[in-house]
């Protein structure tokens, strides 16, 4: 077969099964729980032990192939579809040899037999499929590889198994490390739509050289680990039996984790067989990618593109805060149609506007746990926040609150932001001690003032640098430059 042709035929199938069953359940949970359904059981991406590289096999002729071999056959009316729909794109591309086993038609019965968790998935998967399927597709790959988030997560990119595996491809914290996925306070790369399919799809060729060719073989892997398929077919060598996945013995999650890929392969293939009914989803992008320069506030994004910053995270889950990393990546995902707006409006954003805060004065016998549930905050977001050491306060000590903190998943927007504070009312300075790491630009963002401002206050010059403790003096009275509507605990 055409490498292109196997790459297509495996990940869709493997995509969709993993979704049936990673997002709901992990290694661990599969164990402990009573007899699952078959698309319930979890999996996760094994670590990885090397890197290798990636020289695929040139396989052999389709007129060679046998019966067993050849591809899924669509209905002549599924073949011919417009090409604006995105599964009538993944049927073209399905290549993988199909999986003599059993448990596949068994897996086919579960999804049809439940058309709500069906529905469901499909209507994650339309704000992720057509890029997965384009990076699949620009690298040659089966096009079932596609519908392997399916059965890992069911296109949840926030789900996270008892395993600690997370994301769309439920990448484990060492297989993410080993394959370039940063992960912070701020942001986690497997969860980081477009940074974790280039990462799994990485890994999934990894797999496929290391295993000869052969995508059953390599999604085996990819569940269970490499070590423990390379193993299981050494075993396997000795006993004189076939090194085939089907006749590896394997852990029952990864025994039935191939054929829920290609049950939910032959779904798509020719849905009317089985009386399913597939979402529509359109063959165009759902997200644009936006470079914002430097840290910006979801909040605020949010409110410049007119959308809920809930849908906002749904499709930056990367970042875990309010706020996406100081450090980088300066990038945000925005529903393509809105992309033109965000543009225009970071451009008329002032710097100082891109993260909003709210000053809070603590009162005698205030705690952290008070003041976080005055906010809808907990204390380690105070904390790093405000690069408290501790959780010890001093009466009359300002607090910056991270204003978007609360409304990540908001269900009301509605108060404008407001920055105070009782020495600012009185036309005082605050007082700012440098810490380790900030800079004028930094601290300026703090306060909701402008850096340029700040330096002449302090006599100081732009280019200047801070000594750890040196006292800055910030005039924070007056008038916000910004606001941002959200949501209060009492509102």
């Amino acid at each position: 077969m055409h490498w292109q042709k196997i790459k297509k035929q495996v990940l869709p199938v493997v995509v969709l099964l993993s979704l049936a069953g990673c997002a709901t359940s992990s290694p661990e949970t599969a164990k402990k729980a009573p007899e699952p359904t078959p698309a319930q059981d979890a999996s996760a991406a094994g670590d990885v032990l090397v890197l290798s590289d990636i020289k695929f096999k040139s396989p052999p002729p389709a007129a060679a192939l046998s019966e067993s071999d050849k591809p899924l056959e669509t209905t002549p009316d599924l073949a011919n579809n417009d090409s604006s729909d995105i599964w009538a794109r993944l049927r073209k591309g399905f290549t993988m040899k199909p999986l003599d086993s059993p448990q596949v038609d068994k897996e086919i019965q579960w999804f049809v037999n439940n058309p709500e968790y069906m529905q469901r998935m499909m209507d994650r998967a339309r704000l992720y499929l057509y890029y997965i399927a384009d990076e699949v597709e620009k690298r040659g790959m089966p096009m079932e590889i596609a519908l392997l988030p399916a059965i890992e997560s069911a296109y949840k990119p926030h789900a996270y198994s008892r395993a600690r595996a997370v994301g769309l491809w439920q990448f484990m914290p060492g297989t993410g490390r080993l394959y370039g996925l940063k992960a912070n306070w701020w942001y986690d790369g497997r969860r980081d739509v477009q940074a974790s399919t280039q990462a799994a799809l990485d890994y999934l060729e990894k797999l496929y050289n290391d295993f000869d060719g052969d995508w059953h073989l390599a999604l085996a892997a990819y569940n269970a680990g490499e070590g423990k398929v390379a193993r299981m077919m050494k075993y396997n060598e000795r006993k004189g039996k076939s090194t085939d996945y089907q006749y590896l013995k394997l852990k029952r999650e990864t025994q039935h984790y191939v054929p829920k890929l290609m049950a939910m392969v032959a779904i798509v293939a020719n849905p009317d067989k089985y009386g399913v009914k597939l979402a529509s989803i359109p063959n165009e992008p759902y997200f644009a990618r936006v470079e914002t320069g430097s840290q910006v506030d979801l909040g605020v994004v949010a409110k410049l593109v007119d959308m809920p910053v809930d849908d906002l995270h749904d499709i930056n889950p990367g970042y875990t805060r309010w706020a996406t990393d100081p450090n980088g990546p300066h990038q945000l995902l925005v529903p393509a149609d809105k992309k033109d707006a965000l543009i225009a409006g970071l451009n008329s954003l002032p710097e100082d506007e891109r993260v909003q805060w709210q000053h809070h004065s603590v009162k005698r016998g205030e705690t952290l746990h008070q003041i976080g549930r005055h906010y809808g905050l907990n204390v380690e977001t105070l904390r790093t926040a405000n690069n408290l050491h501790s959780n010890l306060l001093r009466n009359g000590q300002d607090l910056l609150i991270p204003i978007s903190a609360r409304p990540l998943k908001p269900e009301v927007i509605r108060t404008a932001f407001r920055a105070s504070s009782s020495r600012a009312a009185r036309g005082e300075p605050v007082i700012h001690r440098v810490r380790r790491g900030e800079t004028l630009s930094s601290i300026a963002r703090r306060y909701n003032v402008m850096a340029g401002q700040l330096a002449k206050w302090n006599l100081m010059q732009m280019g200047d640098v801070l000594r750890l403790g040196q006292k800055l003096k910030i005039w924070t009275g007056g008038p916000p430059t910004a606001s941002i509507e959200v949501s209060t605990p009492n509102g």
